[in-house]
């Protein structure tokens, strides 16, 4: 679920469009980027293992700041999921129309589906979830390990030189990307009241997770620059050249399928963290308390649920007819997801009593979060006017 998380649609896209713009040392912002994900890991990591329970960030702003500030941050999570997963459904069915030839009303189609499978296998339960998500990560793992070692022979030293081809400011413009791709540390905090044992597993797991999905990264950034498959043309090409190293003429479908997997899997997954969360804020009075509602058998929030994906595909809908473009589609979760850290990251600095150099690490997040946070744009207005609906919330609740 941790993997499942953070690899979504831009290790198909960033290793080769950060290569256009930075050239060969874009790699190097890959690497720096992925340094830097272990302080995310281990700030949400380690403040769910001290007092797991459902909600994460949530939870743990709560504590540090007080009721109105953690739920600006369950009405920033809500932002971030019925905006963000409409938008990486459509993404998966436009690599699907790579494959198949799709009208833009079955592009929407696919996407809802998309949508409402995450909803009807959330509603099994945690347990059913997870199996999905280990069965989705390890066939996205596979395909993509299968291109990477078909694809060596190809990789060529003289690709790599001038390392800094484009300049040293680009690079940096490429990381802005890049940091996009390490979004997802957050969310596995969420469900943290269903481990079986969290001191042990949250650690566990950042520890894996950050390795692997480092690795996948920064290789996939290699054979990307190291066989050139950046210059094919479009941002979907560069995995495509890929992935055709093994399977030829079917690269177009193969590369359908690992995107359905991997955006499948990331929506799987949020929509479990997310709808812990609504109940979570709910609960706490951030939402109507009619919310509040576990399912006995399975342990879910099934009214929680309903009412996230029931507004995903509502937002979808709202895409379709109002046109709204792709980069504006992702940038409006990019805000909120952003000031989520922000806000998480400070009640790390807060709460943790960590000694020597893992003191520092909340700070590097939220270091992070604050750097990045402008290059929203004017796009940020979104999450300031749910932030603004969340405290009149909060007063209208607390008068009543």
């Amino acid at each position: 679920m941790y993997m499942s998380s953070v690899i979504g649609a831009g290790v198909l896209v960033l290793p080769g469009l950060t290569a256009q713009i930075a050239g060969p040392a874009s790699l190097l912002a890959w690497v720096l980027l992925s340094l830097a994900s272990y302080p995310f890991a281990y700030t949400f990591a380690t403040l769910s293992a001290r007092r797991p329970e459902s909600g994460g960030v949530y939870g743990f702003v709560r504590e540090a700041f007080g009721a109105r500030a953690a739920n600006v941050v369950g009405w920033l999570f809500v932002l971030w999921v019925i905006a963000g997963a409409p938008a990486n459904t459509l993404i998966a069915a436009n690599y699907l129309s790579f494959a198949l030839p799709l009208s833009r009303v079955e592009l929407f189609l696919v996407a809802g589906a998309i949508i409402f499978g995450a909803f009807a296998i959330n509603y099994r339960g945690i347990v059913v979830s997870g199996r999905v998500q280990v069965a989705v990560v390890a066939s996205i793992l596979g395909l993509l390990l299968a291109a990477l070692v078909a694809s060596i022979g190809s990789v060529r030293a003289e690709n790599f030189v001038p390392f800094f081809s484009k300049g040293f400011l680009p690079v940096g413009v490429a990381a802005a990307l890049i940091v996009w791709s390490y979004l997802g540390y957050e969310n596995v905090s969420n469900i943290a009241e269903e481990f079986e044992n969290p001191e042990r597993d949250f650690h566990r797991s950042i520890v894996l997770s950050v390795v692997v999905i480092s690795l996948l990264y920064v290789s996939v950034a290699l054979a990307t620059i190291g066989t050139k498959a950046y210059e094919a043309g479009v941002s979907v090409a560069p995995f495509a050249a890929i992935l055709s190293n093994v399977l030829g003429q079917y690269a177009a479908t193969g590369t359908a399928i690992v995107a359905l997997l991997i955006i499948f899997g990331t929506i799987n997954v949020y929509t479990a963290g997310m709808s812990r969360v609504v109940y979570a804020v709910a609960k706490g009075g951030g939402f109507p308390k009619v919310l509040v509602n576990v399912d006995a058998s399975t342990g879910v929030p099934n009214r929680a649920l309903i009412m996230l994906s029931g507004l995903a595909l509502g937002s979808l809908f709202g895409y379709y007819f109002l046109n709204i473009s792709l980069q504006t589609a992702l940038l409006i979760p990019s805000g909120a997801a952003i000031l989520v850290y922000v806000l998480g990251s400070a009640a790390g600095i807060k709460l943790l009593k960590e000694s020597g150099l893992k003191r520092l690490l909340p700070w590097i997040s939220f270091t992070i979060s604050i750097v990045i946070l402008p290059f929203v744009g004017v796009l940020l207005s979104a999450s300031i006017v749910m932030i603004v609906l969340s405290l009149l919330y909060s007063k209208l609740a607390k008068r009543d």
